[in-house]
């Protein structure tokens, strides 16, 4: 079928996003009329559609297990006790590295990167107050770190890149861990230090009491460094276990060693809540993803790259980033191109590996525009007006272009 169809597709999904209907009926509607414009029958449309959702199943149970590890992390407290002990420990001479580096590890373990924001956020907001602080510096910094360690988390966008590109989901997080860390330093002592002195500053109204009865810090590590280093079996050692396995029961053996077992059932409630939503979503984007394969939209893409001399290696971090930007979400973003994108970039010479780490790191680079839910939580949780937040924009899409670049750069650099 025509690229025009899925393009229009698309574009009607993302409209129908802004007018704030519901993703998933909007991504399905896209699909459905992309399909049909671009010159496919009913019965054709319908069958791609589901073929679509057929490819991202496996990564939607994944997804979806995943929740237990996340879940625990964040009702049993150990989130909140590790991100307090990063903070601590550089104390507020170095506030900025502080609160970037709590964000960065709470999601780099599991943690979905919104939480991960909301988890640090009370205690940001208090030491702002204390430093005078301003709301919007504080959170671009800890978007930025969030970012950054999302780009190399067990967490839904990369599950899904590294299971349609076929690649092992530890080996497809280890890529990006140079550009992971440099991405840090540049949030932390580029974006923050020009960043203009304006904006709110904290008020004492936005300051929440902190959690009690927090695990050790010991004990709250057992669960994501079980969950790393199950994930690490097959790569270092041949021996695989699937993330299907290893995430849940990093969840599980973390509960008990925090002698939490009671929050186990409420951890998995609520992980399941917060991927159920994810996985919804997923059944959307696979819809429209289905379309896109299925259309000429990758070969004009290609072309246009060719024709630019800008080379086939960047249509993975540009297909992450036009669909970041379509969906505002990386993890939709990661599905739509790594479902559509995967088979050309593959036949391009690109490992499945570093074909899933440049589509992921791309996907972070619009994925926080105002049509997605990441925008608003944000803000709320900090409380910083629309306006005031409309202004971090160029700052976050700052932070994820360089993440997209040095994942570009690092494929240059070890992949020869």
């Amino acid at each position: 079928m025509s690229a025009m169809g899925a393009l229009i597709g698309l574009i009607l999904s993302i409209v129908l996003i802004i007018r704030k209907i519901s993703p998933a009926y909007s991504l399905i509607l896209g699909a459905l009329v992309g399909g049909l414009i671009g010159g496919f029958t009913l019965s054709e449309t319908v069958t791609h559609m589901i073929d679509g959702v057929k490819d991202i199943t496996p990564a939607i149970l994944r997804i979806l297990t995943a929740g237990i590890l996340s879940g625990v992390l964040i009702k049993t407290g150990a989130a909140a006790t590790i991100s307090n002990a990063i903070i601590k420990k550089l104390g507020k001479s170095h506030v900025y590295l502080a609160l970037a580096l709590a964000t960065f590890f709470l999601t780099a373990i599991g943690v979905f990167i919104d939480v991960a924001i909301i988890t640090v956020a009370p205690i940001a907001l208090s030491i702002g107050k204390k430093l005078s602080i301003r709301k919007g510096v504080l959170l671009v910094v800890m978007i930025g770190g969030g970012k950054c360690g999302n780009i190399i988390s067990p967490n839904p966008n990369t599950i899904i890149a590294a299971e349609n590109f076929d690649a092992d989901l530890f080996s497809v997080m280890y890529a990006n861990i140079i550009p992971a860390l440099l991405g840090l330093i540049f949030t932390v002592y580029v974006v923050a230090r020009l960043m203009p002195g304006k904006g709110a500053f904290v008020q004492e109204e936005d300051i929440e009491k902190e959690q009690d009865n927090l695990p050790s810090f010991i004990s709250s590590m057992v669960a994501p460094v079980l969950t790393i280093v199950l994930l690490s079996l097959r790569p270092l050692f041949g021996y695989g276990v699937d993330p299907l396995i290893a995430l849940p029961v990093g969840g599980i053996v973390g509960v008990i060693a925090m002698r939490k077992g009671d929050f186990l059932k409420e951890g998995m409630s609520y992980g399941l809540a917060r991927m159920s939503v994810i996985a919804i979503l997923l059944v959307g984007t696979g819809t429209i993803a289905g379309i896109i394969k299925a259309s000429s939209m990758k070969d004009v893409l290609l072309g246009a790259l060719i024709q630019t001399n800008l080379g086939e290696v960047l249509i993975a971090p540009l297909s992450g980033m036009l669909m970041g930007a379509a969906t505002a979400s990386s993890t939709a973003g990661a599905t739509v191109a790594s479902s559509s994108f995967a088979e050309i970039i593959l036949k391009a010479g690109i490992s499945g590996i570093w074909g899933a780490a440049m589509v992921n790191a791309g996907a972070t680079v619009l994925d926080h525009l105002p049509h997605g839910s990441f925008f608003h939580a944000t803000a709320g949780v900090t409380n910083v007006n629309i306006t005031n937040r409309l202004k971090l924009l160029p700052y976050e899409s700052a932070i994820g272009f360089v993440l997209a670049a040095l994942s570009v750069f690092a494929y240059y650099l070890f992949s020869s």
